[in-house]
């Protein structure tokens, strides 16, 4: 039987109340709204639209690469909660699209976008003579093509963090750019584009209305949940359709997700010391009456000299072994998911030679390994489980779940390297440890990305890091164990890549 202190049992009290408050939270969220998913010639689409919508305008949401219909579903609730009637896809290759994602020519995004489109006049409620459009970098692109191709289907065209070719004064109709203030180059670049279309002015009588939106301290993915990029967005709809909305809504799902996050982890604060107490001791074995206990069996401390230059050593040769590989193979598509398998080649490389630089290769035992897969599970629920109503599509399919486990396995070197060097350190030691390592794994990534060009997608994943390794190193804090650490985190990492990265041609 467990017990609990008072400390854990209040702890574990304050975890089941946030977990409740946030899918609270959620739920309060689609309250008023239609929500329909269903699948259209194998498109998966999502509609959102006021209940008993009567002649809604239309929107089509379109994400961007390596994104889902779950990433762009802030502009879906405000626009929903607005009054208009919208339609989230995948494009192939993409969320829950089993379609591989082929060369980037842009038929294949036009004929998903298509299938939308026809989804999405087809709902009743839906007045299909008044309808937008809305998209996000590669989204962005494919929704341009579609405003300037298609100029009187369209009222209004909304690009984020996207620009494009073939804008002319006329077309698309009443355009709005957005980008976010530390997207760089690209904020140029949608000026220069602003300045094609006719500059910035407010004809929407002649469908001829130009702005540029430079969202303040945001980037590439987090314009995707800012609150002011939504207002515009809306603001810019109800100009084009010469209406006056009066929702107040704000998109606060992702401060439900990070409680219901909070509160997993405190829960796992709770468990933790069972698992911990149950490695020490595993087990008892006796000899003529007397308890012997078998202990875990320490690793031998690393210097921390080597521990660094292994750090240090392992990136750069990841780096240099992409550029040896990359005439070999097809490093952009390699395994079957876009980027993903060359980011699981990264951290095969780099943890190889780290594990060697260390010098230090534990045993695992049966219940190290048991916990290690218990430890995922856990995490899977705190991370994804409301991804999959927030920003990700959590689910995988069958062709991302055959991707899943090569990817972990390759990524398990690394991990195992870094939970030999956080085991048995103090905290200060350990925040340490998670600066270097994101540090590191940032700037391992530039130098790919600098050397191997087709793989620049990759810097979807830096501001990521930061993030994740801090929350896999308060994990390794709890546990102190480096086999339940490397299992548990290759396995939610590789979940991870296997489910943001596009599906390719094998």
């Amino acid at each position: 039987m467990i017990r609990l202190t008072r400390w854990q049992l209040l702890r574990s009290l304050l975890a089941v109340l946030l977990i409740v408050i946030s899918w609270a939270g959620i739920a309060a969220a689609q309250t008023g709204l239609t929500i329909r998913f269903f699948e259209r010639e194998t498109v998966p689409l999502l509609y959102i639209a006021p209940k008993q919508a009567q002649a809604a305008p239309g929107v089509l949401v379109a994400h961007g690469f390596s994104g889902s219909k779950q990433l762009m579903l802030g502009y879906g609730y405000v626009l929903a909660r607005a009054g208009y009637a919208v339609m989230l896809w995948d494009f192939d290759g993409h969320g829950a699209n089993p379609n591989p994602l082929g060369r980037f020519d842009g038929n294949a995004l036009q004929k998903n976008l298509q299938v939308a489109l026809r989804s999405l006049t087809e709902q009743p409620g839906v007045d299909a003579s008044r309808l937008a459009l809305l998209g996000h970098s590669m989204g962005g692109s494919a929704v341009l093509s579609a405003g300037v191709n298609d100029v009187d289907r369209f009222a209004a065209t909304i690009a984020v963090s996207s620009a494009g070719g073939g804008i002319t004064p006329q077309a698309p109709r009443s355009l709005q750019l957005q980008v976010g203030a530390w997207e760089g180059r690209l904020i140029p670049y949608a000026e220069r584009s602003l300045a094609q279309a006719g500059g910035a002015n407010s004809q929407f009588n002649q469908g001829k209305a130009r702005e540029l939106i430079v969202v303040p301290s945001v980037e590439h993915i987090t314009i995707l949940f800012n609150g002011a990029s939504h207002q515009a967005a809306l603001k810019w709809l109800d100009a084009a359709f010469d209406r006056q909305s009066t929702s107040h809504y704000v998109d606060r799902r992702m401060i439900w997700y990070f409680l219901h996050l909070v509160g997993w982890l405190l829960a796992l604060s709770v468990i933790a010391p069972k698992f911990a107490a149950s490695t020490s001791t595993n087990s008892q074995i006796t000899d003529s009456q007397i308890k012997v206990p078998i202990a875990k069996v320490p690793i031998a401390k690393v210097p921390i000299a080597r521990s660094a230059i292994g750090l240090i050593g392992s990136a750069i040769a990841a780096v240099g072994g992409l550029l040896l590989l990359n005439p070999l193979v097809q490093l952009q598509s390699l395994g079957g998911v876009q980027v993903g398998g060359a980011v699981g080649v990264w951290f095969l490389i780099a943890g190889l030679v780290w594990l060697v630089v260390l010098g230090r290769f534990p045993r695992p035992s049966v219940r190290t390994v048991g916990l290690g897969l218990a430890v995922f599970a856990l995490l899977w629920i705190a991370f994804g489980l409301m991804a999959q109503f927030v920003w990700l599509q959590w689910w995988l399919i069958l062709p991302r779940l055959k991707v899943w486990l090569p990817i972990a396995i390759a990524c398990f070197p690394w991990f195992l390297a870094s939970g030999i060097v956080q085991q048995d350190i103090s905290t200060r030691s350990r925040f340490l440890w998670w600066f270097g390592q994101s540090l590191i794994l940032i700037g391992g990534f530039i130098l790919v990305i600098s050397v191997v060009p087709k793989l620049g997608f990759m810097f979807l994943l830096l501001p990521l890091f930061p993030v994740l390794i801090g929350l896999l190193s308060f994990v390794e804090a709890l546990l102190n164990e480096a086999w339940i650490y490397a299992i548990a985190s290759a396995l939610l990492f590789a979940w991870l890549l296997a489910a943001g990265f596009p599906l390719s041609a094998a």
